[in-house]
């Protein structure tokens, strides 16, 4: 980004389409940059260096359950095959809620959402972390305009705080979930001479999931593995479907969801261990999945 600062941004409002959306947790990238082309010719003894066509590195935004429904939407679409491109931008404002500065990206496409690791042990506050690629950015001085506190809104979500359910499997003292993250590839689309490539969707890369159990609750689970992974029994009506959910601090609300789509378990392994210490016994599943959805509030 060009220039300096002379103000520390409070927080950062994600706007799309030129609506308010809410704030976000953090900000990252969104740069305009260049590669570094060298051409070596026999008629000077230096490289020849110049720079190749602009382009504009991802942008990486973490976000709670708060914000405007059209955001998860925005995820939910992506993970059913309807990817979109959005214009939006982010706009830093100061400790006074005044917007300083606004960075603007166009044609964006969302190609990765990851959900934070759940821990049955943790108080950590919780994030989704998305990845945006904008065919550009470009940024501007803020209007100064007030922008309204969003601390109404805002409902705590902490890693503690969730649930799994998985169809006929014992979940009740399941302690931690890992993260996992679902990707969008994209390809470059260069069309004539433009200078600014356009990008592409091609596949959704759903990732597989790992659970850590008590070995006292895990007997549906040693059951299932048996059956799926030993005996061979793993065609596609052995698969599992199942739901992940999010909860306030006092469980009484769901914040959101994730359901699971045709999980499949393909290992089931002891924690570690020490000799010299007491700890609960539990087990790590790896479970494949072949579709995921998102939905909010």
């Amino acid at each position: 980004m060009a220039g300096s600062r002379a103000y520390a941004a409070g927080q950062f409002q994600l706007e799309l389409d030129g609506i308010p959306c809410g704030f976000l947790r953090s900000v990252e990238g969104g740069a305009a940059t260049a590669d570094v082309v060298e051409e070596q010719t026999g008629a000077t003894y230096y490289v020849q260096k110049h720079v190749g066509q602009p382009r504009w590195e991802d942008l990486i935004l973490g976000l709670d359950l708060s914000l405007d429904k059209s955001v998860y939407q925005w995820i939910a679409d992506s993970w059913t095959g309807k990817p979109s491109r959005r214009d939006g931008s982010i706009i830093a404002v100061s400790q006074q809620l005044k917007a300083v500065s606004e960075r603007e990206f166009f044609r964006a496409l969302l190609t990765e959402v990851t959900v934070p690791a759940m821990d049955a042990a943790s108080k950590d506050p919780a994030h989704l972390t998305i990845k945006l690629a904008p065919e550009y950015t470009r940024t501007k001085t803020g209007s100064g305009a007030s922008v309204k506190n969003p601390a109404a809104r805002q409902k705590a979500w902490q890693s503690q705080n969730f649930k799994l359910e998985i169809d006929s499997l014992d979940c009740t003292k399941v302690s931690k979930i890992a993260a996992f993250t679902v990707k969008q590839t994209v390809a470059p689309s260069q069309i004539g001479e433009q200078r600014i490539s356009t990008k592409e969707p091609t596949r959704l890369e759903v990732p597989n999931l790992r659970i850590t159990l008590a070995e006292s609750s895990a007997q549906t689970w040693v059951s299932w593995f048996d059956d799926f992974v030993v005996k061979g029994n793993n065609d596609s009506t052995k698969e599992r479907s199942g739901k992940l959910s999010f909860f306030t601090p006092d469980r009484k609300t769901v914040l959101g969801e994730v359901s699971f789509f045709n999980l499949g378990i393909f290992r089931l392994e002891p924690e570690a261990q020490t000799s010299a210490s007491e700890q609960i016994a539990r087990l790590h599943a790896d479970l494949y999945c072949e579709r995921m959805e998102l939905k909010v509030g």
